[in-house]
């Protein structure tokens, strides 16, 4: 009775792990960018097949243990609803879905699924398994800015490379190997630029529109509303990790909310009290889908962001005609293209700035809003904190850059923006000169500029 119950009970499992597989290839598949009709309907499917099978092999993991399930399974099934997760902030920008995919993966590690002594050691497919694990979860905690876990992760990253080149030595890993040094490299990079501030809107650090009169005033008027953002670079040999340069990752997190501490608190509370996290027991699988409690409620939504890494022309120009053709009317994107200037002896890829003083920073958006020259686009998009705060650092940084470098090349290095800004914010302008020199003679840099 018993041998036919674990029976039913594996084939059940199995029928589940298919269906679900099915519907998450349908998901994977969709582009990371428009057909929100199409999107509106797969991911839910998707999401509910997998909590039919996530609740099934809890209900039921003794009968499955006995008729041979194994821990990488679970950790599997764990990992693909993570993969879900992801691809679905990746398609709303929704902080929620980051947030629910990091705690699927940092679930499956602190169970130890894909780890431990046994067959599966010296099996090739459920190492490659392990290996995307760490991969992806690499990905999820670079973009939510976990160093530490990035860190521990890089490292035990790298211990699985050497044992699978240890335990398959007829097998190459070079592809593994150039994962680990793009991580590597990328957080030498991003770890060299440091600041007190987070690079996502923080309320804590930036004011809201609302409480700036000189900037509220503008919310009386008809204005455009910031809805998608497209971000792509095309620099040679840049710092990247998989698909995600550098340039990108820090615009992405300049274009979202920063989760407020007690959202943080709250989750983290959260996770200890059902348990997820302690359990290490035989084939546990006990990591809550909590996804309706996994929003901010203080917080406005993000813009949505399509992310390219080094498109052709003709992607760039289609995925641009598709997010302007699902825009709703009186909107706008925001398009990021970063490439290198003309090329030079000189290199400025160092150069990093923390976007001034708060107090030079409100003096500029309080000129800004007195500018009688200010184009009436840039006027209705100037409520938007994004777009507000991306203006500010555009104004200070291609100042720092027109300065910094030598006056036979500073054209060639200098950003762009359409449209133009009012000529009383162009670098020579006396408020935006006076500036720079009072915050190049408070950090002993002057002599570093061409005043």
């Amino acid at each position: 009775m018993s041998e036919s119950r674990d029976e039913s009970a594996r084939k059940t499992f199995r029928a589940l792990v298919e269906r679900a597989d099915k519907k998450f290839a349908r998901v994977r598949d969709l582009p990371p960018y428009g057909t929100a009709a199409a999107q509106g309907h797969l991911f839910p499917k998707a999401f509910k097949a997998y909590m039919r099978l996530w609740k099934f092999q809890q209900e039921n993991r003794q009968s499955l243990v006995e008729s041979g399930l194994n821990r990488w399974e679970i950790g599997e099934i764990a990992s693909r609803i993570g993969q879900l997760y992801f691809s679905q902030y990746m398609r709303t920008s929704e902080a929620r879905f980051l947030v629910e995919a990091y705690i699927f993966y940092e679930a499956i590690l602190s169970r130890k699924y894909f780890e431990g002594s046994g067959p599966k050691a010296k099996d090739l497919g459920v190492r490659a398994k392990e290996l995307r694990f760490y991969a992806r979860f690499l990905l999820v905690a670079l973009i939510l800015n976990r160093t530490e876990m990035v860190k521990m992760l890089v490292e035990k990253f790298k211990a699985v490379i050497d044992d699978c080149e240890a335990t398959f030595r007829e097998t190459n890993f070079r592809e593994w190997k150039i994962v680990l040094k793009e991580i590597v490299r990328f957080m030498k990079v991003d770890s060299a630029f440091t600041s007190d501030c987070p690079l996502r809107y923080c309320p804590s650090f930036d004011s809201h529109s609302a409480s700036l009169p000189y900037v509220f005033r503008f919310h009386a008027k008809k204005v455009l509303k910031f809805r998608d953002a497209i971000l792509t670079s095309y620099h040679r040999n840049e710092v990247k990790y998989a698909e995600l340069t550098l340039d990108s990752h820090r615009m992405l997190q300049c274009l979202e909310w920063e989760p407020s501490a007690s959202f943080y608190r709250k989750r983290s509370a959260d996770s200890n009290e059902n348990g997820g996290f302690v359990d290490h027991s035989a084939a546990s699988g006990l990591i809550e889908m909590n996804l309706p409690d996994m929003s901010d409620p203080s917080l406005p939504p993000n813009p949505k962001k399509a992310i390219l890494y080094r498109p052709s022309v003709t992607h760039l120009i289609a995925v641009i005609a598709t997010v302007c053709e699902e825009l709703p009317p009186e909107s706008v994107i925001l398009i990021y293209l970063s490439a290198p200037g003309k090329p030079s002896g000189q290199n400025t890829s160092q150069i990093e700035s923390s976007g001034g003083s708060t107090k030079s920073s409100k003096s500029m958006i309080m000129m800004l809003c007195k500018s009688k020259d200010l184009d009436l686009v840039w006027a209705q998009v100037l409520s938007d904190p994004f777009i507000r705060r991306l203006i500010l650092r555009f104004i200070f940084c291609r100042a720092v850059l027109f300065f910094f470098c030598s006056p036979e090349c500073r054209e060639d290095y200098l950003p762009l923006c359409l449209p133009d800004l009012p000529s009383s914010f162009s670098p020579e302008s006396d408020g935006v000169l006076s500036t720079i020199v009072q915050i190049a003679d408070h950090f002993g840099v002057a002599s570093y500029f061409h005043t």
